[in-house]
């Protein structure tokens, strides 16, 4: 039986299957109100399409766009103000656009499109806790009255200490923007208060944006920082600052940084896209200073470099135990390189994620970076990179990590690795292909399987210098070499409770067949007896200590145990 009645014909079948569905185009943004006028509206002198100078102070109460064809001056001493929050100052100019010394901007959003600009000597462009509202959906603005800092690039600071709770695990406003940061456009969000009836919080940072065509040269302040709270009110978070220019040169200074407070603001988000750069000014997007908690100020925001495609973050040796996001990298392109330094803790909360970038990974100067959260480790993340360099800095994993690198150096540096007690995730592989060395009382650390793999030399230079695990393998390395004080060691000698425990099968009455017959793949095995392998390596020195409960040697070209050195299976 046939029928002529279809639901869909042939045609709209291939309309509604066999084409690519595109949702519509977003509507178009809503057009700038009409320019104001130099002379009527800014009591200015000149035209805005040829010169327009601005030669006595201004106080405005309303957003305002300015355009022209020609050039804007602000002459010196002149303060160019809307102390509203908010308030929205924008210049669209084709000439060139100069803030005179000692000059003044004060606005919410300010918005520079001009063909060079010039920032003199004392003068500032201010949009420091005159942030209008934050994004919607965000919890960058602290609840209840403990005085928290608001968040934005890098989480408030909170004072408040909960019992059976990690410094780590509590905090103000919560950061928010990560997708935006390389285009950073939100405002900064305000502190908590230590009142109901009075709101004491400092105010969110404001946002400042400059699109310059050739010649930029900063020596005075750009300012997008959070408000202070004072001694009763969190401080408010840092802003945004987006700067594109061919050039830029000067000694100023552009800061995103958290307000200070009675727990400090988490830092704003800075983008810098300028080509070249000589004498630049200093750039800041630290969290603010806590007067309730001294050794935990708000966390550090965020500063992406666009040409070298680079992400910063840095505290500027605040002390904080307040953590910055890192959620998911892109793919195309990869950044280059992450910078973790100067008290900045990093965090990469979500569950099996991968850290990918093209070039470095630096953790300098305090700098630590956590991978998953540390009651839960029960996840995979993926580090790849071509260096992952530490100094005075930890890196924590709560879970397995899977790290590939050409080279790893550590100086008095730890990294530890928390299995937790969940089996499916109790191995961790670390890659390094070229070059691994231990300095300064470094350490490696996993209560559960650890492999380390490479096909250069493993260092472990001196005293202090340690890698340890429930269950150690160290495969195909050219060399590995133990020096004096330093140690490999599996199991651990003071493991937990819920730390893997590896089978020895003492109880069997034949010896493992394993141990007749190893197997030749050098995988971390956890049905295998040995606590300990060094599998496929050439050449190996020992002037510290190898201890271990079963320690085995796989194909080894060389041994040489020096007179300083110790192997030990009696761990």
């Amino acid at each position: 039986f046939e029928s002529d009645f279809w639901i869909t014909d042939s045609d709209s079948e291939g309309l509604l299957f066999h084409q690519d569905y595109s949702p519509p185009a977003p509507p178009p943004p809503p057009p700038h109100a009409p320019s104001v006028s130099c002379t009527d509206d800014l009591g200015g002198v000149g035209s805005l399409d040829s010169t327009c100078k601005i030669v006595a102070d201004l106080n405005l109460t309303r957003d305002v766009y300015i355009a022209g064809k020609g050039n804007f001056y602000i002459l010196p001493g002149v303060r160019f103000h809307c102390p509203i929050l908010g308030c929205s100052i924008t210049l669209n100019i084709s000439g060139n656009f100069s803030l005179g010394e000692n000059s003044t901007i004060v606005a919410g959003t300010f918005e520079l499109a001009a063909y060079n600009a010039s920032f003199f000597n004392g003068s500032a462009v201010n949009t420091t806790g005159w942030a209008g509202d934050p994004p919607p959906q965000t919890s960058g603005t602290p609840q209840g009255v403990e005085g928290a800092g608001g968040g934005h690039g890098g989480r408030g600071a909170s004072c408040l200490v909960e019992e059976g709770k990690l410094p780590e695990d509590v905090w103000g406003g919560d950061a928010y923007s990560w997708s935006s940061l390389q285009n950073p456009s939100s405002y900064g969000s305000k502190g908590g208060s230590t009142s109901k009836e009075v709101d004491y919080g400092g105010g969110g940072g404001g946002r400042v944006r400059m699109d310059i065509k050739e010649f930029l040269d900063v020596n005075g302040s750009l300012l997008a920082e959070g408000g202070d709270g004072g001694s009763k009110g969190g401080g408010g978070s840092g802003g945004s600052v987006y700067i594109k220019a061919h050039k830029m040169t000067g000694g100023g200074r552009i800061s995103a940084s958290g307000g200070n407070g009675f727990a400090g603001g988490g830092g704003g988000r800075v983008a810098v896209d300028v080509f070249s750069r000589h004498d630049e000014p200093t750039i800041y997007v630290h969290g603010g200073i806590s007067r309730g908690c001294s050794k935990n100020a708000g966390a550090a925001g965020t500063l992406y470099d666009a040409v070298p495609r680079s992400l910063n973050v840095n505290n500027y040796n605040l002390s904080t135990d307040t953590e910055t996001l890192l959620l998911e990298f892109p793919y195309q392109p990869l950044w280059t390189n992450v910078y973790i330094r100067n008290c900045a803790r990093a965090s990469v909360p979500l569950l099996w994620s991968r850290v990918q970038v093209q070039g470095q990974i630096s953790l300098l100067c305090g700098g630590v970076l956590s991978f998953g959260l540390a009651h839960y480790a029960t996840s995979e993340f993926e580090l790849l990179a071509e260096e992952l360099l530490m100094s005075d800095s930890i890196i924590k994993v709560y879970g397995a990590l899977r790290m590939t690198v050409k080279i790893f150096l550590m100086w008095n540096s730890k990294m530890l690795i928390d299995g937790g007690e969940d089996s499916t995730v109790a191995t961790s592989w670390l890659e390094a292909s070229n070059l691994v060395v231990l300095k300064e009382s470094s350490v490696i650390q996993s209560n559960a399987n650890l492999g380390v793999h490479g096909q250069g030399l493993l260092n472990l230079s001196g005293s202090g210098d340690k890698i340890q695990a429930q269950r150690l393998v160290l495969s195909l390395f050219y060399s590995i070499h133990v020096g004096p004080g330093s140690v490999l060691r599996g199991p651990l000698e003071d493991a937990s409770s819920y730390a893997i425990t590896p089978k020895l099968y003492c109880e069997l009455q034949d010896c493992p067949i394993e141990l007749l017959h190893p197997p030749e793949d050098c995988n971390v095995n956890s049905s295998l007896s040995f606590t300990l392998q060094i599998c496929r390596v050439e050449d190996i020195t020992v002037e510290g200590l190898i201890k271990g409960s079963v320690v085995h040697f796989h194909r080894a070209r060389t041994i040489s145990v020096q007179s300083s050195g110790i192997i030990s299976a009696s761990g």
